[in-house]
């Protein structure tokens, strides 16, 4: 792995991001194949939304300046677990042709010990049923498949 950091996203590395987002046969599905500008503008009303919001953190692996991973971390107070906040991680992507080289690994480390910063008691995710490989992965840090999910398109 070359000289690799994680920040957090700016303004400027929108585009980067929302290419690695698009990046994904499961993502593609979801979305439209043409940007219109309301899609366009919905998606960096959602940028300043995150950006502004100190429990929303949008964090991108940097390769010598080069966009190469993204993932958001959502703290989120709660009170079950005796109060302890939880962080969300999701929209977990690195480019697919440097996938195998330990980006997303050191940036799942990174998250976790963001977490452990400001004191959250529970780390959590969800992924597509379709995503095997995301399964072992998130197993390899030490995630547990513990729970059904479920979502209603609104």
């Amino acid at each position: 792995m070359a000289h690799v950091i994680f920040r957090t996203a700016t303004r400027s590395d929108v585009p980067a991001i929302l290419e690695l987002l698009a990046d994904d046969e499961i993502a593609r599905s979801r979305q439209p194949s043409t940007t219109s500008e309301a899609v366009d503008a919905a998606g960096w009303a959602a940028f300043e939304a995150i950006d502004a919001d100190p429990r929303n953190e949008l964090i991108v692996a940097d390769e010598d300046g080069t966009v190469v991973g993204t993932c958001q971390l959502t703290f989120i107070p709660s009170l079950s677990r005796r109060g302890a906040e939880r962080m969300t991680i999701e929209a977990v992507r690195v480019r697919g042709d440097l996938r195998g080289r330990g980006i997303g690994r050191a940036m799942m480390v990174w998250s976790l010990e963001r977490a452990r910063e400001r004191g959250c008691g529970l780390a959590q995710l969800t992924t597509d049923k379709r995503r095997t490989d995301a399964h072992r992965f998130y197993a390899s840090l030490g995630f547990e498949a513990s729970h059904l999910g479920f979502k209603l398109a609104l």
